[in-house]
């Protein structure tokens, strides 16, 4: 990671009532989070790792939450600038103070907005890379409160998927990256909907919690007009037999 534009500034300048900071255990970076509200997920950090992003790229990810995957993705790859888009504007101004703890306002931007008018907002074809954690949940499976905001986080009350991959398709330039994360039971939807944008599958992994069970996740990548190629890559086993990260794991989370 590069240096840093600006002095962290102190927590206490930042942090609010029923806040806390959170070490990233990458390259000293911290993040302001809310137990009782938004916390990010192993989901956000496997997919910031797993997400190719190279010196000079222009990164935007979509639904940011508390800003993890910016965060993250300041410390590889060196990107010349990374935006984070939130719908919802206090926890955009939760991403926003963490941006500002940790000295990065130079490099990533946390905006208030909706993914579904983000190509008015940025421009089309604006972006090198594009990441998105979305909601998994389809919001007619099971009771809903469509007022509650951690819903929001983990349904599609405010954007469907389909929305998330259109407008990951519109924004990246051809030969773009989108990455995402996603649940193994939506890939066939997922695969289908970067097809239909534009998006050609070209890396996919699953991950397993440990070797033999069934995967919780899955990480897809696509090219924006690429041609049909897709590489299934080894899965990614999270924990050994006495319970500890596998040496992937444990340098995903903390660095080599």
């Amino acid at each position: 990671m590069g240096a840093r534009d600006e002095p962290p500034v102190e927590s206490g300048a930042l942090v609010r009532e029923h806040e806390r900071v959170d070490d990233l255990q990458r390259s000293g970076l911290r993040i302001i989070q809310d137990p009782t509200r938004f916390r990010f997920s192993m989901d956000a950090v496997l997919l910031a790792e797993f997400a190719r992003v190279r010196a000079g790229d222009r990164c935007i990810d979509l639904g940011t939450g508390t800003g993890v995957i910016p965060l993250l993705l300041s410390a590889r790859g060196n990107p010349a600038e990374i935006v984070g888009l939130e719908i919802l504007e206090d926890v955009a101004d939760m991403a926003r103070r963490s941006v500002r703890l940790n000295g990065l306002s130079d490099k990533i931007s946390i905006i208030h907005g909706d993914l579904k008018e983000a190509v008015g907002m940025f421009g089309a074809e604006s972006f090198d890379v594009a990441l998105s954690n979305p909601p998994y949940i389809r919001a007619d499976r099971g009771t809903v409160n469509l007022t509650d905001e951690l819903a929001v986080a983990k349904h599609e009350i405010a954007c469907t998927l389909e929305d998330v991959v259109q407008a990951a398709g519109r924004l990246v330039r051809s030969r773009g990256r989108v990455a995402m994360v996603h649940r193994p039971g939506r890939l066939v939807d997922l695969l289908v909907l970067m097809r239909g944008a534009g998006l050609e599958p070209r890396r996919l992994r699953f991950v397993q919690a440990r070797m033999g069970q069934a995967p919780m996740m899955v990480l897809v990548e696509a090219v924006k007009g690429a041609c049909p190629d897709l590489a299934v890559q080894p899965p990614l086993i999270l924990y050994g037999e006495d319970g500890s990260y596998t040496p992937e794991a444990n340098r995903i989370y903390f660095g080599p």
